[in-house]
């Protein structure tokens, strides 16, 4: 028989946590034991497992005993204060949150960018930012035939990115200004209906926000090159689930479109979505509940001949966190990756 595995979902109850529940199941990940972690604001809720109820269960000092798999969404602060516990339990953390990601022991995976990666792994993997997993997986097969040189984005990122409760408070917000009266932002800084703003993330010295510098430094360090340019603008915007981006890809020689369309037509986890008679090109509405990043508008950038624009829409729940976690557990089994070899276990610290 094949082997099965004992999984931990920690923040099994936030948005991200009950995609993963569900990608378990349509993916048929082999599990012999789920356990469902949350904090004591979700004591007593029931979830539902391929027809079984399952109780979500308080995360203590036990929960991860005779664990093989953590996935890990419940935010940073919760990683870092389990991450200890589960290494040294023996389990492996794929973590979505931020707390370990430019750690430089711990991997940053996108599966179809840099699977040999997650083979270094000594009990932590993290899984990178939504807005870099999309455009990673987009602008790679590229870069494998032509290096490249600069990268620019602005993203335009839905509410999902902000969680379940932000998804939420924009349908509030909607039917608040329908109805004449003022939208009252609580999760989001300000209202996000009929509006976009600027991410809020806390900026930091070079006037980029945090978000725009994890685009930043995630891409260098999954392409393993640290000095690659790379430029972003995050903006927040009035879409319930899948963030949108634009790239402008810089290249050292000239990048034709037809070959570009070629090599992203064929690349891993990437659909492309062109109808330029009808103006037809990647949506959110298209994207949301897709694996797939839709890639299209894929275009000579005419003020510069070494450089391609290029759209993409990718369902930030799923690839851009979920699925790309899941993916990542599913490479650990296949290459029998799960357990580090002849490597001490070391948990970083942040």
């Amino acid at each position: 028989m094949p082997q099965s595995y004992r999984v931990a979902i920690l923040g099994a109850t936030g948005a991200v946590g009950t995609e993963l529940l569900s990608l378990l199941d349509e993916r048929h990940f082999p599990i012999s034991e789920l356990r469902l972690l949350a904090s004591s604001r979700s004591a007593g809720q029931v979830m539902t497992f391929q027809g079984q109820s399952i109780p979500v269960e308080v995360v203590g000092d036990r929960s991860f005993e005779n664990i093989d798999i953590v996935l890990a969404s419940a935010g940073g602060a919760t990683s870092k204060a389990w991450a200890a516990q589960i290494v040294e339990a023996g389990a492996v953390m794929i973590d979505n949150s931020s707390a370990f990601r430019m750690h430089p022991t711990v991997p940053l995976v996108v599966p179809e960018v840099n699977p040999s990666a997650a083979a270094e792994h000594v009990g932590i993997i993290a899984n990178p930012n939504c807005t870099t997993i999309l455009m990673n997986v987009a602008v790679y097969p590229l870069h494998q035939v032509q290096p490249v040189q600069r990268i620019v984005a602005a993203t335009y990122q839905s509410a999902s990115g902000a969680g379940a409760r932000a998804m939420e408070e924009v349908k509030t917000q909607s039917r608040e200004i329908l109805e004449g009266r003022p939208p009252l932002p609580e999760i989001l800084p300000y209202p996000l209906a009929f509006n976009l703003f600027l991410h809020n993330s806390p900026m930091t010295d070079n006037g980029y926000c945090e978000e725009e510098m994890k685009m930043v430094n995630e891409t260098r360090k999954i392409f393993a090159e640290p000095d690659l340019r790379v430029s972003a603008t995050c903006v927040r915007v009035p879409v319930l689930r899948a963030h949108s981006e634009a790239i402008n890809l810089e290249f050292a020689q000239p990048f034709h479109p037809e070959q570009a369309r070629d090599i992203l037509s064929k690349a891993p986890s990437v659909k492309l979505v062109e109808d330029w008679q009808a103006n037809y090109f990647p949506m959110p509405m298209d994207a949301t509940g897709r694996d797939e990043v839709l890639v299209g508008r894929i275009r000579q950038d005419i003020s510069h001949p070494n450089a391609l624009e290029l759209w993409l829409c990718g369902d930030q729940i799923r690839k851009g966190a979920a699925l790309n976690a899941v993916q990542i557990a599913e490479l650990l089994i296949e290459k029998n990756w799960l357990r580090p070899a002849e490597r001490a276990i070391a948990t970083p610290r942040s």
